[in-house]
This record gives C-alpha cells, structure tokens and sequence, in this order.
C-alpha cells in the first residue's frame, strides 16, 4: 500500500509541476505578443508623424524587432526543452518501477541481515591479496573477522550471521570493512558493493529513489543487476 501512494503521488507532483511550466510559458508568450504590438503600434504611429526633413533611424527598430524574434525563438527552445525533460522524467519512473523485486548492486559497506538470508557484499580484487574481512553491528562492535585468500575479480562476501563463537547474530544492519595486502605486502584497496532487493520506489523524488536493504539509492547509484556469481563465505 505505501508503494501505491508512492507511485500515485510521484505521478500527481510530475503532472502539477508540468502544469506550472506550462503556465509560466504561456503567460511569457502572451506577454512577448502584448510587447511586440504595442511596439508595432508605437512604430506604426512614429513612422505615420515623423518629420521628413529628420526621420526615424531604421537601424534602432530594426534590432528592436530582431530582439523580439530573439526572444520569441528562445521561447520556442525552451519549450522544446520542457517537453524533453517531461519525456526524460517519464522515462525513469518507468525505469525505476521496472527495478522493483530485482536484485542490483550499488556502492556501499552497509547491509542488511534478514531471518532465513544472508548478509551478502559484493567486491572487486585488482589483484590476488590476503585480505581481512571485519563485520560490525549498527554500534560499531565487531561481530565477525576472518582472513582469506582471495583471487583477482569480482566476486561477493557471504555473511551466515555467525560470529567467531559459533552464535547467531539478531537481524539488524551490519557493515563491512575490508584490509587487503598483496604478495609484496602492500595495501590494496578494496571497494565494496551492496548487493539487495529493490523493496519500493519513491517517483516524488526527482530521480527517483530506490530502497535498497533499507537505504535509499537514485538509479545512476545502480551498478548492474546481479543473478549469481562467485562468492566468498565466512561459512565455509
């Protein structure tokens, strides 16, 4: 139910701002045709009682009439512009809809642990490294530490939810750091990823907002969308 108001919101926010811009256009137009007749009408009676022996300069009216088709013509782009950003708004809240129940991976070192799932990362090695995989609760205590092998690639850290004793750890948010040394004993950084279901999307933001494991994302934040791949466990 609160993805439905969501959705209907967004779309009623898009269609009253469309609304305003289309207003606003209007309103300049019609202020552009008052301006340029009464210019004319002015011109008009100027050129009807000049004095032949000092008449009018044509070269001030003649850019007083480009100037108005300047702007007339800048009018003109801007609707075209409004109609292209409505086409383009449009565009990704379909976009965005179409991401709701797919899993995706964005940037990120915080994640949620469910009943019956795994907390799961996902990460990219540059090069083989001993890498130090540190799991935290939400107040900064450590829940987990192990220290693998791990390969040059993409691939996924899979948290079980059990700490080092063996106990299961309560549902909640949890983070994940991340030390990496090569073979020469330098540091190799190691971004990590969030791998999650798209839970709802909010269309009153603009771009729209995904929910991610409970954190909020925009779609240029989505980096693919994961089915599987290899992973490395703390189970195993």
């Amino acid at each position: 139910m609160a993805t439905t108001g969501s959705v209907n919101s967004g779309f009623t926010t898009n269609v009253v701002a469309q609304q305003n811009a289309v207003k606003s256009t209007v309103t300049d137009k019609d202020t552009l045709a008052n301006n340029f007749t009464q210019f004319l009408q002015l011109l008009t009676t100027q050129l009807q009682h000049q004095n032949p022996l000092d008449p009018l300069d044509t070269n001030q009216f003649t850019q007083q009439l480009v100037q108005f088709a300047q702007v007339e013509q800048q009018l003109k782009s801007n609707d075209q512009l409004g109609t292209l950003i409505s086409l383009q708004q449009t565009a990704q809240q379909s976009q965005a809809l179409g991401f709701v129940g797919n899993s995706v991976t964005v940037d990120g070192t915080t994640t949620d642990l469910k009943s019956g799932s795994n907390a799961v990362w996902s990460f990219n090695m540059t090069k083989p490294a001993t890498a130090t995989f540190t799991v935290s609760n939400a107040t900064g205590q450590t829940v987990y530490t192990g220290t693998y092998t791990v390969q040059a690639g993409q691939q996924q850290f899979v948290w079980d939810g059990r700490g080092n004793n063996g106990n299961q750890w309560p549902e909640g948010t949890y983070k994940l750091s991340v030390v990496a040394k090569d073979a020469n004993n330098e540091t190799v950084a190691v971004p990590t990823e969030v791998e999650g279901v798209v839970d709802w999307v909010d269309l009153t933001q603009n771009p729209p907002v995904l929910s991610v494991s409970g954190q909020e994302f925009t779609l240029d934040k989505i980096k693919r969308v994961t089915r599987s791949g290899a992973s490395t466990s703390s189970s195993t």
